[in-house]
C-alpha cells in the first residue's frame, strides 16, 4: 500500500467512501491535508487533518482497521515532529477506526460531540508519546 497526498481527481473515490457530495470531499482536498492509501491504484482509504495551537485534529479516517492504522501514522509524524498532540473523534459503533486508534497509542478521554443524533468517543495522543 502506498500513502500519498490527495489530488482533485481523488474526490469522487472519497465521495464514494464516505457517502458525502464529491463537492465536498474537493474542498476538503484544498482546504486541508489529505492522504490517500492507494493499492495498485485503487484508493483504499483517506485521512484528513490540519493543525491548530498545539493539536493536530484529525477530521475524517475511512478505511480498514489496518488502512486506518496505516493512514494515522501521517498525522502522528507530522505531530511528533512538531512537538504537537493529536485529537480524534471516532463514532462509537466503529470498531475498526477505535482498533486503529488505540493500536497507535491513543487513549480514550470521554466522549465526543454527537454527529447526526449518533455518540463519537474522543481519542488523544500527546506529544511524542
Amino acid at each position: 500500500m502506498n500513502v500519498r497526498d490527495a489530488v482533485e481527481a481523488d474526490a469522487e473515490r472519497l465521495a464514494a467512501l464516505t457517502g458525502a457530495p464529491t463537492d465536498v470531499m474537493r474542498n476538503l482536498i484544498h482546504d486541508r491535508t489529505v492522504r490517500v492509501a492507494d493499492h495498485d491504484g485503487s484508493v483504499e482509504g483517506f485521512v484528513s487533518y490540519d493543525a491548530e495551537d498545539s493539536t493536530v485534529h484529525v477530521t475524517q479516517l475511512e478505511g480498514t482497521a489496518t488502512t486506518c492504522r496505516t493512514l494515522l501514522e501521517e498525522p502522528t509524524r507530522f505531530a511528533d515532529t512538531e512537538g504537537m498532540s493529536v485529537e480524534l473523534l471516532v463514532m462509537e459503533d466503529d470498531e475498526a477506526t477505535q482498533a486503529a486508534a488505540e493500536g497507535m497509542a491513543f487513549e480514550r478521554r470521554g466522549p465526543g460531540p454527537r454527529f447526526d443524533g449518533s455518540q463519537t468517543i474522543r481519542y488523544r495522543r500527546d506529544a511524542n508519546s
